[in-house]
């Protein structure tokens, strides 16, 4: 239905599909008290089955040419191919041994006096250089839970600083899931969002970096055991790491990191010449590599097809309409954004989800008000990278519990809330940056 000035106001029913997600996904984890107990694409088949059963005055075949179109798009195809390199070069490096270099290194040049602020920066680091939070957590809590130990500092402001660094690195590297999804739905290159992005959460990391300085001050930390590193197995952490800042092409720079680190394991002996294709496929545990990347590749084709059914049905116009009628300046709409992938994100537990969800959607808002695509993904990926790293039945939180449970500390998720410093920080940050710059339309700016 158009209104008197011929806005398309939508239609409310459309978003069934998505409302259906939710309330199937949102159920069986309260049913089973496991929000991961339902597959997230089992959740997006149902709502893609509901998407088609909408609308009969269309044919199948209508439905069907719009769900594959809209999987088959330029975006979500050079996003799926991304996530499956981004799979074979964390697979490669972390069998050359990669992960185990750089804790090493980082825990060996750590000075004992600021130990808590040193795992709250390793944890940046290794994040920035890994792409994933939840392999930063769990390489770090464990020796979080160590630094409690010998310096009497609470278990859960050691785990809080593991987590605070692990989403640093989650919301601003260039091999993160979070920013391929965000810079590919949005159109705009790897560096100019991280730019924008790093701009904004960087009062959040240096008041994130304090803080800990505070609290932790007077504690001292001797690392013990072997911590032994080659420095050249870092190397291919920082090529990725430079080369995306430089600007060169993703695609080359995750095939040249794969390739180096494939290079530096054979020749250190940490990997077999007869299983370099085998750790590309699956890592060194058999769970990572390209094998890792499947879900989220397949989620990502099934969300764009039920998007591309809930926006021919006017699910997006209604979202649109209702938007335009509360929002009327590009600073309540960078808000709208910010509040848009918090609730998604709060909804999926997984902020990757929540990016290629809300994406489409942050796209229209954006292009209608003037703001940039980086302003726009850099919005996407901080915001549901803040409440990744604060709600409880999360990954990152259940992994950090778990990784202390292995050194016999036992903790739950509310009692690291307190120590979340940099999510809270962030979204202090963000939410500051839109009320003082986003007046004007960021295109102008």
């Amino acid at each position: 239905m158009n209104t008197s000035a011929g806005e398309n106001k939508g239609s409310l029913l459309a978003l069934l599909p998505i409302a259906v997600f939710l309330v199937v996904f949102i159920g069986s984890g309260i049913l089973f008290q496991d929000f991961y107990a339902m597959p997230a694409v089992v959740g997006f088949l149902i709502a893609l089955i509901v998407a088609f059963l909408q609308n009969r005055k269309r044919s199948f075949n209508d439905k069907l040419i719009n769900v594959t179109r809209s999987m088959g798009d330029e975006n979500v195809m050079v996003m799926c191919l991304v996530f499956v390199l981004a799979g074979a070069f964390s697979g490669s490096v972390q069998a050359a041994g990669g992960v185990e270099s750089t804790v090493n290194f980082g825990l060996s040049i750590l000075p004992p006096s600021v130990a808590v602020v040193g795992i709250f920066v390793i944890g940046c680091f290794i994040s920035t250089a890994m792409g994933t939070s939840v392999g930063t957590i769990v390489a770090l809590a464990p020796i979080a839970v160590g630094i409690s130990e010998k310096t009497g500092m609470p278990a859960a402001l050691c785990i809080g600083a593991v987590v605070s660094g692990a989403m640093f690195g989650d919301n601003l590297s260039m091999i993160s899931d979070t920013t391929i999804a965000a810079t590919r739905t949005q159109g705009c290159d790897m560096k100019d969002k991280f730019r924008e992005n790093f701009k904004i959460v960087l009062p959040a990391a240096i008041l994130t970096l304090v803080l800990f300085l505070v609290l932790a001050s007077g504690g001292e930390y001797h690392a013990e055991g072997d911590l032994s590193y080659n420095f050249w197995k870092i190397v291919p952490y920082l090529v990725v790491l430079v080369g995306a800042l430089a600007g060169l092409n993703v695609f080359i720079v995750l095939v040249a990191g794969t390739v180096l680190s494939l290079i530096v394991g054979v020749a250190s002996g940490a990997i077999a010449w007869d299983a370099i294709f085998t750790v590309v496929f699956q890592g060194p545990d058999g769970s990572g590599g390209i094998k890792n990347m499947y879900d989220i590749t397949v989620i990502s084709i099934v969300v764009a097809g039920v998007i591309g059914l809930v926006k021919a049905n006017g699910g997006i116009d209604f979202i649109l309409s209702s938007i335009r009628r509360h929002v009327h300046t590009p600073r309540g709409a960078q808000l709208g954004i910010a509040l848009l992938s918090s609730l998604v994100d709060i909804s999926t537990a997984n902020n990757t989800i929540a990016i290629v969800m809300a994406g489409p959607i942050a796209k229209d808002i954006s292009s209608e008000f003037g703001i940039t695509p980086r302003r726009t993904a850099a919005l996407l990926d901080i915001f549901t990278s803040v409440w990744q790293g604060l709600i409880p039945y999360g990954a990152q939180l259940l992994y950090a519990c778990a990784g202390a449970a292995t050194m016999g500390v036992m903790l739950n998720p509310m009692e690291l809330l307190p120590y979340l410093f940099y999510p809270i920080l962030m979204g202090a940050s963000a939410l500051g940056y839109i009320i003082f710059t986003g007046r004007k339309k960021a295109s102008a700016a």
